[in-house]
């Protein structure tokens, strides 16, 4: 077994050894140390600190993971045993760390390493209990004090709460527990001021809400002060309040005329397009996805004028913005006003064309139904367009390739579609791939 009083290490700021560590107490006999350490668990205290900083004698040189059962072989060299055994039943009887042939192939506990391992463990485990206990406690004050105050103090107090459910996760489950989400939604009504309504929502967006409480966050007052907020709010109010609403959507109760509102459509429309603040496109995108799976509201959404503005986002959108934009459009283009604004979009068809085979196999899927759409309904108007752009180019790509048979199927059907209007010769000519849109 080796000798480790000449291995040294960091505890807590301190470099300390073996030997150094026990006279010091830090293996037991004082602080967090003895027997009340050994009675966590070390497994648990692992898992749950998940420590970026443990110290490299802890950390087992095949697994790279602290360890909880530590064996040193005749070489000198320390392991987790469960990774050194295993090492064995592969058929290596060598040290790992260094190669040697093992003249000797038992193991032997260290049982020293352990109990320094437990005791460090013990002290940063206990320290975050401790920690947590203190922040639960500032929670729990925080949400008396906002029963109490009013103007400035209320949004100040608000602020801090935010600050704590954002930078200690464990605390959210406090202020739920302790009826923090009734009281949050209780400061939402017609008489708000954005200050406060925007801290409300920034929090709420961080707990966990039940159904009861997304219900009570779909009263119209509430929901027109979140939608104010979402046409005149900072980014990030105008991100939280998506967040949100996306949330009260998920409510099986959930009444669609929640969303049915031109202002909230708009102001989604707003942020989606925002260049200055492209954090917001995402969230704006995923929203009104969750809108347009409601049939009623697609209407609404083509009257805003939503399918050109989407159309012409399209090229600078980055692949998940783009497929949620093309879901979007394949969705609005199922009631008849959508299927027209799409047509009647000049930048439709082009769009639609680059995106085959460019990103990903759902987008050619989209682009390839909403091109679809817009073609059956003028055939030798549409189809002509869209050959001229290099769609029968795609198209053959997309039929030649290795994806999905209904795909593959559904544009050898519009490849057909397209070819109504050309004589073979011509058509065979326009489908040369140098025609390809680059």
């Amino acid at each position: 077994m080796p000798v480790f009083s000449s291995r040294r290490f960091g505890v807590d700021g301190q470099v300390l050894d073996l030997d150094t560590a026990v006279k010091d107490g830090v293996l037991g006999g004082g602080g967090f140390g003895g027997g009340f350490a050994e009675k966590l668990d070390l497994s648990k205290m692992i898992e749950e600190l998940d420590l970026p900083d443990v110290p490299s004698v802890f950390i087992c040189p095949i697994s790279l993971e602290p360890m909880e059962d530590p064996v040193t072989l005749c070489t000198g060299q320390t392991y987790e045993r469960s990774n050194i055994l295993k090492w064995f039943s592969m058929g290596h009887f060598t040290c790992p760390t260094t190669m040697q042939e093992l003249w000797d192939d038992s193991v032997t506990p260290n049982k020293t390493l352990h109990q320094l391992i437990h005791t460090w463990f013990s002290q940063k485990y206990l320290q975050m209990k401790k920690r947590s206990e203190d922040v639960q406690g500032n929670a729990s004050d925080l949400l008396d004090t906002l029963k109490k105050v009013k103007g400035q103090a209320r949004v100040q107090s608000l602020k801090e709460l935010r600050r704590v459910i954002t930078d200690h996760v464990t605390v959210r489950k406090t202020v739920v527990d302790k009826g923090g989400v009734s009281l949050l939604s209780s400061l939402l009504g017609p008489y708000t001021s954005h200050a406060i309504g925007s801290e409300v929502v920034s929090i709420l967006v961080n707990l966990s809400l039940d159904s009861c409480s997304r219900l009570n966050l779909m009263q119209p007052a509430k929901i027109s002060l979140v939608v104010d907020m979402l046409n005149e709010g900072s980014i990030e109010t105008k991100i939280n309040c998506t967040k949100l609403i996306q949330i009260l959507m998920e409510e099986e109760d959930f009444q669609v005329e929640v969303v049915s509102s031109h202002s909230l459509l708009v102001a989604l429309m707003r942020l989606i397009r925002d260049k200055r603040h492209p954090s917001g496109n995402l969230p704006g995108l995923n929203l009104l996805k969750s809108i347009c799976l409601h049939k009623q509201v697609r209407i609404l959404i083509v009257s805003i004028g939503a399918v050109p503005q989407l159309v012409g986002l399209l090229p600078g959108l980055n692949p998940e913005c783009l497929e949620l934009a093309l879901f979007i459009l394949d969705a609005v283009s199922t009631v008849k006003e959508g299927k027209l604004a799409l047509s009647c979009c000049s930048n439709t068809i082009p769009n639609m064309v680059r995106v085959l085979m460019r990103v990903s196999e759902s987008c050619t899927q989209l682009a390839l139904s909403i091109l679809w759409s817009i073609c059956k309904l003028s055939p030798e108007e549409y189809s002509s367009i869209a050959v001229d752009v290099g769609l029968a180019a795609k198209l053959l790509l997309v039929i030649q390739s290795g994806c999905d048979p209904l795909l593959k199927q559904r544009s050898a059907e519009l490849l057909k579609l397209c070819s109504l209007n050309y004589t073979d010769s011509i058509f065979i000519s326009k489908c040369k791939l140098t025609r390809t849109i680059r």
